[in-house]
């Protein structure tokens, strides 16, 4: 059974850094592709950024580039999100994605609030 687990969510000031993890488990990691997607309320859910298997390619959002950097280890079955220069629209529910068939896995979510 594929399991995401999502850590490093929490409260930050504006202009404050989270580094988000996601470790995977129940599956061969190191030839999936991993993303982030962010929720906020009322709004609807968004890619933030995205790696390929062997992390040689990233791709991110236009509001996050310059601030956010995906990366992974295979070794640990894990992709990380880190965010620097945070903002206050930058909150939302962080999940990590593992593709696949019927619209692949999902974690269960971590909150991220940039608030003073």
């Amino acid at each position: 059974q594929v399991q995401l687990v999502e850590s490093g969510g929490g409260l930050v000031q504006p202009g404050g850094s989270l580094r988000l993890s996601c470790v995977v488990f129940g599956t061969i990691f190191s030839t999936s592709q991993m993303g982030w997607y962010r929720q906020a309320p009322g709004m609807q859910r968004e890619v933030v950024a995205a790696i390929s298997t062997d992390g040689t390619t990233t791709n991110y959002v236009d509001s996050v580039k310059g601030r956010f950097t995906i990366s992974r280890d295979n070794a640990k079955n894990t992709v990380y999100l880190q965010m620097n220069s945070l903002k206050p629209e930058d909150t939302a529910v962080y999940r990590c994605h593992l593709p696949g068939p019927t619209g692949g896995f999902w974690g269960q979510g971590t909150q991220v609030t940039v608030s003073s």
